[in-house]
C-alpha cells in the first residue's frame, strides 16, 4: 500500500511539473503575460479555471517577471448556485478576488426556448459583464481556461458547421479593441487537467445552465475526439501540431494567399538560365575544374 501511494505521489508531481511547464511555454511563445501586467483570471468554479488559477499562483511565484493577479466569478444567479464555495476557497488560498452578481440566467431562459442551445448567447453575456469588469479593475491581460481540446473542438466545429477553417486563438484583442485575452492552457490537455483537479481536490462547481445540454453539436466532436484519442494514440497530439504548421499556399484561400499574383517572372528565370548555361558548357570552366 506504501508503495502505491508514493507511485501516487510521483505521478501527481510529474504531472504537476508537466502543466506548470506547457503553461510557462504557451506564455513564453506568444508572449501572454509580460512585467507588470494585472492579469484576470475568469474563474467559473470547474476544472479548467481552478487550474488555470492554481498554475499561474504557481508561476508567479517563480517566474522572473512580477505581474499581478485577479480572480473574477460571474455569478449567474442560476437555482441551487452555492454562492459561498468560491469566496471561501480564494480568500483561504489569499488570491485577490471579486465576484460579480448579474442575472444572465433569467436572460437566457427567457430568451432561448425550451431545448435549444444556450451556450452562445450564455457566453455573450458572460463576455460583456468580465470586459465592463476588466476596464474597472484596470486589467492589462483576461485569462480564460481553454485548453487544447477546447481549440481541437473548436477547429471541427467550425470546420463541420461552419465552413470555417478556424479555432481558438491563444491571444487575442476582443472586438472593442480595448482589452487583451490569453488562454495559457492552450498546450494543455483536458484529461491532464481533470487529473490535476483530482488531485488537487478543487471545489468544482457544475454548470446548470449548459452543463445538462447532452446534445450539443460540441459534445458530438468531444465524443469524436475521445474515440480518436482511444483508438488512434497521438492522433490529438498531430493535429495539434498542424495548428502550429499552417502552410497558406496549400490551402484555396485568395486573401490569404495571393493565387491570382502567382507568375513565373521570365526576366529573372532567363537571367538564370544563362548562368546556368555559362557554367555549364564554358570550355575555360570544364578546364579549370579538371585541373583542380
Amino acid at each position: 500500500m506504501e508503495i502505491k501511494s508514493r507511485k501516487e505521489k510521483y505521478d501527481t508531481n510529474k504531472l504537476h511539473k508537466r502543466l506548470r511547464r506547457l503553461v510557462g511555454t504557451a506564455i513564453t511563445d506568444f508572449n501572454m503575460v509580460e512585467a507588470g501586467d494585472k492579469v484576470m483570471v475568469c474563474l467559473s468554479g470547474g476544472k479548467d479555471s481552478y487550474a488555470l488559477l492554481d498554475i499561474l499562483r504557481n508561476l508567479q511565484i517563480h517566474a522572473p517577471l512580477k505581474f499581478e493577479l485577479i480572480a473574477v466569478n460571474l455569478d449567474q444567479k442560476q437555482p441551487g448556485f452555492p454562492e459561498h464555495i468560491l469566496p471561501e476557497y480564494l480568500a483561504k488560498i489569499g488570491v485577490p478576488f471579486r465576484i460579480i452578481e448579474q442575472d444572465t440566467y433569467s436572460v437566457v431562459k427567457r430568451i432561448i426556448p425550451e431545448g435549444k442551445t444556450t451556450c452562445s448567447l450564455c457566453s455573450r453575456l458572460r463576455r460583456g459583464a468580465l470586459y465592463r469588469v476588466a476596464s474597472e479593475i484596470g486589467a492589462t491581460k483576461i485569462a480564460l481556461g481553454h485548453h487544447r481540446d477546447d481549440i481541437l473542438e473548436t477547429l471541427f466545429l467550425n470546420l463541420f458547421y461552419g465552413g470555417k477553417l478556424k479555432a481558438m486563438s491563444p491571444k487575442l484583442i476582443n472586438d472593442s479593441g480595448q482589452h487583451i485575452v490569453i488562454r495559457p492552457l492552450a498546450y494543455c490537455k483536458e484529461k491532464d487537467l481533470e487529473a490535476y483537479a483530482d488531485a488537487e481536490e478543487f471545489p468544482i462547481i457544475p454548470c446548470n445552465l449548459c452543463g445538462s445540454q447532452k446534445n450539443l453539436q460540441r459534445q458530438v466532436i468531444k465524443d469524436m475526439m475521445q474515440e480518436w484519442d482511444k483508438k488512434f494514440p497521438g492522433r490529438l497530439e498531430t493535429m495539434f501540431t498542424a495548428l502550429r504548421n499552417v502552410q497558406p499556399s496549400h490551402l484555396v484561400d485568395n486573401v490569404l494567399y495571393d493565387f491570382q499574383g502567382l507568375r513565373i517572372d521570365n526576366e529573372n528565370m532567363a537571367d538564370s538560365a544563362a548562368v546556368i548555361d555559362q557554367v555549364s558548357f564554358n570550355p575555360k570552366h570544364e578546364e579549370t575544374e579538371m585541373i583542380k
